[in-house]
């Protein structure tokens, strides 16, 4: 592996080919410098996603370390009980999920996905921090949308170039009629149409944003055409050489760039009685914009901010209306 001390002095280790680097000589529990927060930064944007291991922090201070990169979402569009006095905390939690939704997953979506790209304005980046993991399996999976695109033949991208895509909650995916889920998605539904290719306001790269958790179909095309170009480019993104693998421990961070990035949920749980607890932050996003100057249009819902969806606000005080006294 390749190792390289950052000017703050905080080590930079490159993990595969295209994604993924470990940061060293750092206790987030403890002061970190601006200097650190500079150099995090950096390689966030070159490696596309860092890992931080064995880190003792607590919600406060996960939500203060997420500051320092920006402005921290809401918990999530459909989340109506987010961690009591940290509403920006998602808890990703397979026994809470069950239980509100009657659906077992290890993970909220077991397919690739980019988070949120429902929105107009994805979550910029995200912070995953891991309390209770099991010993064995788990491991999520990480994949470059910037050399997937530049992995792509030269016609090709020039064809991606001019495409865009919509993209909604549970795209191709069946929730059961009837579920608390399926109720949050109707009553706060949240569409957007995004460039396919998105050019990243920091580093002016391109990247092939698409992914099938949310991609629904191309815009402009007949259903035939959307369905065979979708499915090269899904390929694209997920072909291993793109791909880093993390294995979790209690006290593991994950921060990945949500623009430039898709991830996969572990699949090898969903059978196993195991408990698996992790938190997640976001950063408030802008509006993707593609290489031709189209900025993302929203057909349907709220940008996605700091402070609780209105739509997601009146479902949830008309079902606390609707409980029994």
């Amino acid at each position: 592996m390749s190792t390289t001390t950052a000017p703050s002095g905080i080590t930079v280790t490159q993990l595969a080919g295209h994604i993924g680097a470990e940061i060293g000589n750092l206790d987030l529990a403890g002061p970190v410098s601006d200097a650190a927060i500079h150099d995090i930064r950096q390689a966030l944007l070159k490696w596309k996603v860092v890992f931080f291991r064995g880190q003792n922090i607590d919600h406060a201070a996960q939500v203060a370390f997420t500051r320092r990169f920006g402005e921290v979402t809401y918990a999530h569009p459909h989340e109506d009980q987010p961690i009591d006095g940290h509403p920006e905390i998602l808890p990703i939690d397979r026994s809470r999920y069950e239980r509100r939704n009657g659906l077992r997953r290890a993970s909220y979506e077991s397919r690739w996905h980019t988070d949120v790209t429902a929105a107009v304005n994805p979550p910029a980046a995200s912070i995953l921090r891991a309390v209770d993991v099991p010993s064995f399996g788990g491991d999520t999976q990480w994949t470059n949308l910037v050399a997937a695109y530049e992995g792509l033949s030269a016609p090709l991208r020039a064809l991606a170039d001019t495409l865009k895509a919509e993209h909604r909650f549970a795209a191709n995916q069946r929730i059961p009629a009837g579920s608390k889920l399926a109720q949050r998605f109707a009553q706060n539904p949240l569409v957007a149409i995004h460039p396919v290719v998105r050019v990243h306001p920091e580093t002016g790269e391109r990247a092939l944003y698409v992914n099938p958790g949310f991609t629904s179909h191309l815009v402009g095309l007949s259903a035939v055409e959307s369905s065979k170009l979708l499915e090269i480019f899904f390929e694209q993104i997920t072909r291993p050489a793109y791909t880093v693998r993390f294995h979790w421990h209690n006290g593991d961070i994950a921060f990945w760039d949500n623009r430039a990035t898709a991830h996969l949920a572990p699949q090898d749980l969903d059978h196993i009685e195991v408990e698996r607890v992790l938190y997640r932050t976001t950063l408030v996003g802008d509006v993707p914009v593609g290489p031709d100057g189209f900025h993302s249009e929203l057909l349907e819902g709220e940008v996605f901010g700091t402070t609780v969806p209105a739509a997601l606000e009146q479902f949830a005080k008309a079902e606390a209306q609707a409980q029994p006294a």
